[in-house]
């Protein structure tokens, strides 16, 4: 563990690392795309960086993943990690090292599962450590400034200078250094030269029930199997019928969920839906989200498949996951 010593009795922030572009490491300093993620360690990271007057940084490596292979039992102990060190008085925040691609997924569900009274930040990296000019090192300082500020709650995403809830951030751009949106939402904030400018309020909190699902979450040993299928001009359904076929057989680890990522205000192919239907009468939970980055599906009278709202199809999968967790609890 590495230690910065700010003052005496400071505030302290955990960053947590995960792995990911912002660690990444290349052959040559000019590669921004041929690197291997996930090898620079977090204590690294934070070389040089300086704390806030008053805040001490702690270091804690949790994985080193790339995070296009982020799994369910690496959010457990994510989760499990935040909700101890958030418990502990003097810990003003926490910030989150991560890979962008699978970032929304993660701040997602630890908003779903902690909603913290203290921010938890995520920030990350489109260029690895070794490039010339990295931008992690900047994220990482605008992360710290957001977790050691006054007030600040929830689950946000930091990137380029912008805030991001864990409710709307979406990647939207495979290269660029600002590579993240908030669609109609717009972004939570800005930090500007070490200060944070607030736009709207902070992500709800909702601490009373956080322990529960934390002991929910870490109770369960594999998450339930849901995946997403795509509606698209000439879209069958086959595969749905499969993984029917499949849940039918009895085979271990069957499809419990499905999101289907729906054209336009959740429209399906007509044969996409056939199937979909005949899954839901079988007992599978079948949700649609939208294809489209901006907008929500505005539900209509008679709809046979219940929808996401606005929640994008990878969060929607999260959110039907965590559905079907609460379910087998109670049930």
């Amino acid at each position: 563990m590495v230690t910065q010593s700010a003052a005496a009795t400071p505030r302290r922030i955990l960053v947590l690392g995960t792995g990911g572009t912002i660690a990444g490491r290349a052959a040559q300093p000019g590669d921004n795309i041929g690197y291997t993620a996930g090898e620079v360690g977090v204590a690294e990271l934070l070389g040089g960086i300086e704390a806030p007057d008053g805040v001490t940084l702690e270091a804690e490596q949790l994985a080193q993943v790339d995070s296009k292979d982020m799994e369910f039992a690496l959010w457990q102990q994510l989760a499990q990690r935040c909700a101890h060190w958030l418990a502990q008085p003097d810990v003003a925040g926490i910030v989150i090292t991560h890979g962008t691609d699978t970032l929304e997924e993660t701040a997602f569900f630890l908003q779903s599962v902690l909603a913290p009274g203290k921010p938890v930040v995520l920030t990350c990296a489109m260029r690895p450590a070794t490039a010339l000019s990295p931008d992690g090192p900047q994220n990482v300082r605008d992360a710290i400034v957001v977790a050691a500020t006054e007030g600040a709650s929830g689950v946000v995403a930091v990137c380029a200078g912008v805030i991001h809830s864990a409710l709307d951030v979406q990647k939207v751009h495979t290269y660029r250094v600002d590579a993240f949106a908030s669609g109609d939402a717009g972004p939570h904030g800005y930090v500007e030269e070490g200060v944070v400018r607030s736009l709207r309020n902070w992500p709800a909190a909702s601490e009373g029930s956080a322990q529960t699902a934390i002991d929910l979450i870490a109770s369960v040993g594999a998450a339930p199997r849901v995946e997403i299928l795509t509606s698209h001009a000439g879209a069958r359904g086959a595969i749905v019928d499969a993984l029917v076929r499949e849940r039918e057989a009895g085979v271990a680890d069957a499809v419990r969920g499905l999101v289907l990522a729906a054209t336009g205000n959740g429209t399906l192919h007509r044969e996409l839906e056939a199937s979909a239907l005949r899954a839901q009468a079988t007992g599978i939970a079948v949700l649609r989200a939208t294809r489209c980055t901006n907008g929500q599906i505005l539900p209509k009278a008679g709809d046979a498949l219940p929808d996401a709202g606005g929640l994008s199809p990878v969060k929607a999968r999260i959110a039907l996951m965590l559905e079907l967790i609460g379910a087998d609890a109670s049930g």
